[in-house]
C-alpha cells in the first residue's frame, strides 16, 4: 500500500500520454495558481501596511509575488512539443514540490501575521488561507498529487494553529468548516481527475485505433507493402511539390512473368506465398532507397529519386532477384519479373501521366524484353502518340466499310485440298490509311475497343465462310480479352447461331499466352464453343509454358506448330523435337497444322514426318475473300508464289 501510494506522489507510474495531457492542461492552470497567490499575497500585505514590520506586509508578500509572476511567466513559455516524457514527469514533480514549499512559506507568513492588527485583520488572514487553499487546489485539479500536498502542508498549519492558539471559537469553527471544505473538494477533484484519466485513456485508445485502422487502410495485408492507395498518395505528393531545382525521380510498374501460370497449377494458397514472399524480397531491396508497394495482383509499384540511368541499373539487380526460385510447401517454383521505368528531371509532371508513361514501358518489356527493366523514351513516347491518334481513328472508325478480312489458305499435306482458311484483320483508316495488325488490335486490347472488333471480323469470317465450300473450315483468332470477356464469347455463339453456318466448320485459335491470363475464364468460355459444335486450336503451340496440361484439360482438336520449328536461323536445329511434336499430336488423335512453311524441303520433311496440313508462304500469302475462288482454280496452289 505504502509503495503504490509512494509511485502515486512521486508519477511514478504515469504514462507518457497522460503526463503530456496533464502538462498541456497545467500549462494554463498553473499561471492562474500563482497570480492568485500573488494578488492575495499583496491585498494581506496592503492590509497590514503600518500594522506590521515593513519586511512582513512590504518585502515578504513583494517577494512571494515576484516569484510567483516568474513561474508563471516560465509555465506560458513551455512548449510541450519540446519536452520528451522524462523532462515532463521531472517538471510534474517540481511543481508539486514547488508547491508545498510555497505553502509553508504562504501559511507561516500569514499566521505570523495575526499578530499584529485588530480583528478585521485576523478575519482577513483566516479568509485568506480559506479561499487560497481552495483556489490551489481547483488550480492543481490536474495534478492530484500537487493538490494532495498542498492541502495537507496548508490545511493541517492552519487548524493546528487556531485549534491549540486561538481562544475564539469563531475562527475554530472557520478552520473547521475550511477543513470539510477542503475535504469535499478534494473528493470533487479525485472524482474529476479520474473522469479525466478515463477520458485521455479514451482519447489514446482511439488515437491507437485510428493509427492502426490507418495502417491497415495503407498497407497490402498480404506482403506487408504500401498498398495502391497510399502509393498514388504518395505519388501525388512527389509530383506537387516539384519545382526546376527537384531532383531526378523514377516511377516504376513491376509486373510477374509466368505467375499467372503457377498459380492456376498449384493453386492460390502457393500464389499467394509466393506474393508474400516477392513482398519481402522487394521490401529489402528498396530499404532506404524509395517507395515500393502492391498495386493489386501481381502488379507492383516503386518511386526512387534517382536518374534513368540509375534506376535501370538498380531494378536490373531487383529483377534478378525476383527470378530465383522460390521454394513454398515444399514445390520450388520459378517465375520472372518485367519492369517498365519513366523518369522526370525538374519540372513537374501530373502524377497519372508519369504513371501511364512507366505502365507503356511495361507492356514495352513484357512484348520485347521480358525479364528486364525498360526505361521510357523519345521512341515510346512518338509511339504513345502514334497510338492515341490510332485510339481516335478506331473510336470513330466506321468498321462496316474500314474493316476487312483476308483469307490464308491451309492445305492438306498430301493431296493439297484446300483444308482450311485463317481469317486475318485487316484496316485502312480514311485519316491514317493502311495500319497493321500487330499495330491497331494491341491498341484495341489496351482501351476496351477490341470486343468491337472482334465481333464485327466475325461477322465477316461468317460471310466468307458461308461462300465457301462445306469442306473448308474457318479458324478464326480469339485474344486473352475475347475469352475473358463473357460478353464478346456470348455475342459470338449468337452469330454463329444465326448464320447458317455450321458450327463445326469454325476452329477458334488461341495462343498459351492467352490463356495464361485466366485460365478457368479460358475454360468455361472454350467450353460453351465445344458444346455448340465449334472446334477449339492451340496457335502457336510450343512457345508458351502449358501446352500439354492445355490439351489433357481443354477441348482442343487441332494444334498449330509455331512457325519457328519450321522456318528460320534455328529450325533445322529443332527438326527432331518438331518430329516428336507431330508424333505427340498423332497419339493424341489431334490434326496437326505446321504453319510459316516457305520452301520445298521444309514442305517435303512435314509431310514425310505425318503432319496433316500446311499453312505459309509457299502455299499461299493472305489474300482477299474474292481471291480465294481464283487461287482455288489454280493447278498448283501450293507452289511458291
Amino acid at each position: 500500500m505504502l509503495k503504490n501510494t509512494m509511485r502515486w506522489l512521486t508519477l511514478s507510474s504515469v504514462g507518457s500520454e497522460m503526463a503530456a495531457k496533464q502538462f498541456e492542461e497545467l500549462r494554463s492552470q498553473v499561471p492562474l495558481l500563482y497570480a492568485l497567490l500573488s494578488v492575495n499575497a499583496l491585498a494581506l500585505g496592503y492590509t497590514h501596511y503600518g500594522k506590521a514590520p515593513f519586511w512582513m506586509s512590504v518585502l515578504a508578500p513583494g517577494s512571494l509575488a515576484l516569484f510567483g509572476a516568474l513561474r508563471g511567466v516560465a509555465w506560458l513559455r513551455y512548449d510541450v512539443k519540446a519536452f520528451e516524457h522524462a523532462d515532463i514527469i521531472r517538471l510534474l514533480r517540481r511543481t508539486a514540490v514547488l508547491g508545498c514549499l510555497l505553502s509553508v512559506a504562504y501559511i507561516l507568513w500569514s499566521l505570523r501575521l495575526t499578530q499584529f492588527g485588530g480583528a478585521d485583520e485576523r478575519a482577513h488572514v483566516a479568509m485568506f488561507v480559506g479561499i487560497t487553499v481552495i483556489g490551489c487546489i481547483f488550480c492543481l485539479s490536474h495534478l492530484p498529487q500537487g493538490a494532495v500536498l498542498v492541502a495537507t502542508f496548508t490545511t493541517i498549519p492552519y487548524l493546528l494553529f487556531y485549534l491549540l492558539a486561538s481562544r475564539s471559537t469563531v475562527y475554530i469553527a472557520i478552520a473547521l468548516n475550511i477543513l470539510l471544505v477542503t475535504l469535499v473538494v478534494m473528493r470533487v477533484l479525485m472524482n474529476g481527475f479520474s473522469a479525466f484519466s478515463k477520458l485521455v485513456q479514451s482519447q489514446s485508445e482511439t488515437a491507437r485505433l485510428n493509427r492502426e485502422v490507418t495502417i491497415l487502410a495503407h498497407t497490402d495485408l498480404l506482403t506487408g507493402l504500401p498498398n495502391r492507395r497510399l502509393f498514388f498518395s504518395d505519388l501525388r505528393q512527389h509530383m506537387t511539390g516539384r519545382d526546376p531545382s527537384s531532383p531526378a525521380l523514377s516511377l516504376g510498374v513491376i509486373d510477374l512473368d509466368r505467375f499467372k501460370a503457377a498459380n492456376d497449377t498449384y493453386g492460390h494458397l502457393v500464389g499467394d506465398q509466393i506474393l508474400a514472399q516477392v513482398g519481402v524480397r522487394l521490401a529489402e531491396e528498396f530499404e532506404d532507397k524509395g517507395i515500393v508497394a502492391r498495386l493489386g495482383g501481381d502488379e507492383f509499384a516503386f518511386i526512387v529519386e534517382a536518374d534513368g540511368e540509375t534506376a535501370i541499373g538498380m531494378m536490373s539487380g531487383v529483377c534478378e532477384r525476383l527470378a530465383e526460385p522460390y521454394v513454398t510447401d515444399g514445390v520450388t517454383i520459378s517465375i520472372g519479373a518485367s519492369c517498365g521505368i519513366a523518369t522526370v528531371v525538374g519540372v513537374k509532371v501530373d502524377a497519372s501521366a508519369l504513371y501511364e508513361r512507366a505502365d507503356y514501358a511495361l507492356y514495352t518489356s513484357k512484348n520485347s524484353r521480358r525479364g528486364l527493366p525498360t526505361l521510357y523514351s523519345e521512341a515510346h513516347e512518338a509511339a504513345v502518340r502514334s497510338d492515341r491518334a490510332i485510339e481516335a481513328a478506331l473510336q470513330a472508325a466506321d468498321l462496316d466499310r474500314e474493316l476487312t478480312i483476308h483469307l490464308q489458305p491451309v492445305v492438306n499435306s498430301q493431296s493439297h485440298a484446300l483444308s482450311a482458311v485463317e481469317v486475318l484483320a485487316r484496316w485502312t483508316s480514311p485519316t491514317l490509311g493502311t495500319i497493321s495488325p500487330a499495330v491497331f488490335v494491341p491498341v484495341a486490347e489496351r482501351t476496351g475497343i477490341v470486343h468491337r472488333l472482334t465481333v464485327k471480323l466475325f461477322d465477316k469470317a461468317l460471310a466468307a465462310a458461308a461462300d465457301l465450300p462445306d469442306t473448308v473450315a474457318v479458324c478464326f483468332n480469339l485474344s486473352a480479352h475475347d475469352l475473358t470477356s463473357p460478353g464478346t464469347i456470348l455475342s459470338i455463339i449468337s452469330a454463329l447461331r444465326n448464320s447458317g453456318v455450321a458450327p463445326s466448320r469454325i476452329v477458334f485459335e488461341l495462343t498459351e499466352t492467352a490463356m495464361l491470363r485466366d485460365f478457368e475464364a479460358a475454360r468455361e468460355a472454350l467450353g460453351a464453343l465445344s458444346a455448340l459444335g465449334a472446334q477449339v486450336a492451340i496457335d502457336d503451340f510450343g512457345t508458351g509454358h502449358a501446352s500439354l496440361s492445355y490439351l489433357r484439360e481443354l477441348p482442343i482438336r487441332r494444334v498449330k506448330i509455331d512457325r519457328s520449328f519450321v522456318s528460320g536461323d534455328k529450325a533445322l536445329a529443332r527438326r527432331d523435337l518438331l518430329g516428336a511434336v507431330i508424333a505427340m499430336c498423332r497419339s493424341l488423335d489431334l490434326q496437326c497444322v505446321a504453319e510459316g512453311v516457305e520452301t520445298e524441303e521444309q514442305m517435303a520433311f512435314l509431310r514425310e514426318a505425318g503432319c496433316d496440313a500446311l499453312q505459309g508462304y509457299l502455299i499461299a500469302r493472305p489474300m482477299p475473300a474474292a481471291d480465294l475462288c481464283t487461287w482455288m482454280e489454280t493447278p498448283r496452289a501450293f507452289a511458291a508464289a
